[in-house]
């Protein structure tokens, strides 16, 4: 029907146009085979990527993933999660002394002793190992606390064992990339902070059985070992380097890293080196491998821990290794993976900073109300000042989304779903930068109080810093959204080749293709809202039109940027950022409107208020998504970028302001 009443004018019109587009599908970056993303109505396919934001890219409202709001846990594993919850958050609460071990640097031993006793150092360990088993949604909630009180110290939790996580990373960049130059940049500022080993992940069962039970219960620490001084953003310049020994039966390990969170106290590292390894062709090459390093092996030594602006009780310190000899049963998969075990282990460690962000937000709008409701200015209190008020609906709309973020992630993780590498990115992105703008929010309406240091928010601001470098820099993560996305809309674009090459013959291909992108707007709605649990409340209707408007404004704007740029789009940054943004905002709406639903359809006893925030959230996103969407085509707006990057040109080439001083010297 769609196709029968679509203007048969238009339809003619659009196929010359098409046939005329030269699309550039032999690009590199379009190469990789993905399925085609299906209409919302569509039963998904196997191996399809039902990715939501996967989907934006083709202008298409996926929501396998999005209704109902995941509900993952059982009534038993709930009643575990409470078990740890409250007992974790009194002893932070009562006995860990954050103020204290930011001053000192480090966290006492006896601390550490007492925190490996309840078992934090095995949250996601399985039982079998001797941890607790905690899945990914157990896993966020748990990191919410460390979150709420001392990211320090959920950072040296967080860099020995978030382990074992299972991800798709290397296969996207590695498709984008070919030449690995975006993964370079997107490892280099994490790789320090990252989870510690594979063991869980890759190792085999003797590996495991060796190493997992004394990781579990803190005995041993670990640490995770790539970041070298010359190595910059290009992870393939590691100079350090493993040489099989003349028997076979050992590597010789030299080399040295740098900025290794828990290299000072730990026990058993994953080390990435050099190896030599012959390729297909017989032409011996270095590539990256990892292994096991046990300090007790000999020839590894430490630096003095480095002296940080926040996450001060952390340890980060450099790691030597001076003829260091390895067992060859303690590499992890063959010679060469190591990139791919590197790679494999950052998508899924983003996943649980948005829950401890989350935490860390919920702990400072707490703060900041009680503040307002006690401190009066002119006589009335500051809770009933409109840009206070103002504040305090931001600082909440932005905990929410950051929340609905998370948890709509770690259950999508916890159904078996492999595909949520955009959503990942995004989740942290977003939390991290929520987080920076709450703390700031929450110190400027504490005033003076807020700057002091017996306050304690200008401690939790100095911890938040990182968040926006590690993981991934938010400006590496906001292009390799646009960039993958790019890519699965670019793969649909290479399957109408053919057809446009004789566009009368193969009118459905290019009708199915058109009617896609001048329909989707009825069809999505009408098949979103409803009483079903796979759909949107009524109450949410208008929330839910302007999600479709963005997912169908932003599917156009995709088409034509690929048709403009081609190949070339990977050098179109600026563009390329605003296309993260408003995906980013498009999925946040998406979080909302899915949880708010299911707070409506549950009868949860703060199910209004909910409806206020998404509702809320939704109006202001849908406006930023359609402002970065006609920055794209806007020429005012591509002028502005042009001479902004001009500006900083000049700036570069002057080393410096250009301009001169109001006053000559």
């Amino acid at each position: 029907k769609l196709y029968t009443n679509f203007n048969k004018t238009k339809q003619t019109s659009m196929i010359r146009f098409l046939s005329r587009v030269r699309v550039p599908v032999r690009s590199q970056i379009f190469t990789r085979h993905i399925a085609r993303t299906q209409t919302t109505d569509t039963k998904p396919q196997a191996n399809e990527n039902r990715s939501f934001v996967a989907g934006l890219f083709d202008g298409q409202l996926h929501t396998d993933q999005l209704f109902p709001y995941p509900d993952t846990l059982s009534a038993d594993q709930l009643d575990t999660l409470r078990l740890y919850v409250e007992p974790t958050d009194k002893f932070f609460r009562e006995e860990f002394n954050s103020a204290k071990y930011d001053e000192q640097a480090f966290v006492d031993p006896e601390m550490m002793e007492q925190a490996k006793r309840q078992g934090a150092f095995g949250l996601q360990i399985p039982e079998r190992y001797n941890g607790m088993g905690l899945n990914n949604t157990q896993y966020c909630r748990m990191t919410e606390i460390m979150g709420r009180h001392d990211l320090g110290f959920g950072i040296v939790l967080g860099a020995h064992q978030s382990i074992g996580l299972k991800g798709n990373f290397i296969s996207t960049l590695s498709h984008l990339y070919p030449n690995a130059e975006i993964v370079y940049h997107v490892v280099t500022p994490l790789r320090h902070f990252l989870p510690p080993i594979g063991i869980l992940l890759y190792g085999n069962e003797e590996q495991k059985e060796k190493y997992l039970p004394r990781l579990a219960t803190g005995e041993q620490v670990a640490a995770y070992c790539l970041t070298e001084p010359a190595s910059g953003s290009d992870a393939f310049s590691i100079k350090t380097r493993a040489e099989l020994s003349p028997d076979g039966k050992s590597y010789v390990l030299n080399g040295g890293k740098i900025w290794i969170s828990n290299g000072g106290i730990a026990d058993i590292f994953t080390v990435f080196a050099k190896t030599p390894v012959k390729d297909r062709s017989g032409i011996v090459k270095d590539r990256i491998s990892a292994f096991i390093v046990e300090r007790a092996f000999g020839g590894v030594t430490h630096g003095q821990p480095e002296k940080k602006m926040g996450i001060k009780c952390s340890n980060t310190a450099e790691v030597h290794f001076d003829n260091v000899k390895v067992p060859v049963e303690n590499r992890l998969l063959a010679e060469g993976d190591g990139f791919k075990v590197a790679m494999n282990i950052l998508n899924n460690g983003r996943f649980g900073m948005a829950g401890a962000l989350s935490g860390t937000m919920r702990m400072l709008i707490e703060r900041t109300v009680e503040h307002v409701r006690t401190r009066r200015q002119f006589g009335d209190l500051l809770s009933n000042f409109g840009v206070i008020q103002e504040k305090i609906a931001n600082m909440t709309l932005r905990h929410y989304v950051t929340e609905s973020m998370a948890y709509q992630l770690c259950g999508v993780m916890d159904s078996g779903v492999t595909e949520f590498q955009l959503e990942a990115a995004i989740s942290k992105v977003f939390g991290s930068e929520s987080a920076w703008m709450v703390v700031d929010e929450a110190i400027q309406i504490h005033g003076g109080m807020g700057f002091m240091r017996d306050c304690g928010l200008e401690r939790v601001l100095r911890d938040l810093r990182i968040f926006r470098i590690f993981e991934g820099s938010n400006e590496i993560l906001r292009l390799f959204v646009a960039l993958q996305g790019l890519q699965l809309a670019g793969v649909k674009l290479k399957g109408l080749e053919s057809a446009l090459k004789s566009p009368l013959s193969n009118a459905s291909t290019l009708l199915n293709f058109i009617g896609g992108r001048v329909g989707i707007h009825e069809v999505s709605v009408s098949h979103l809202v409803g009483s079903r649990d796979t759909m949107a409340d009524p109450l949410l209707r208008e929330s839910v039109e302007q999600l479709v408007r963005c997912v169908n404004h932003f599917g156009v704007a995709v088409e034509r940027v690929l048709m403009l740029h081609g190949k070339e789009v990977v050098h179109q940054q600026i563009k390329l950022r605003k296309l993260a943004e408003a995906a980013i905002d498009t999925y946040g709406m998406a979080a909302v409107v899915a949880r708010a639903s299911n707070a409506v359809r549950t009868q949860n006893a703060t199910w209004e208020h909910q409806v206020l925030l998404a509702t809320s959230w939704c109006q202001e996103a849908h406006e930023r998504v359609l402002w970065h969407l006609r920055g794209l085509r806007d020429s005012d707006t591509l002028n502005l970028d042009r001479s902004k990057v001009r500006i900083a040109e000049e700036v570069v080439a002057e080393g410096g302001p250009k301009a001169t001083h109001p006053l000559g010297f």
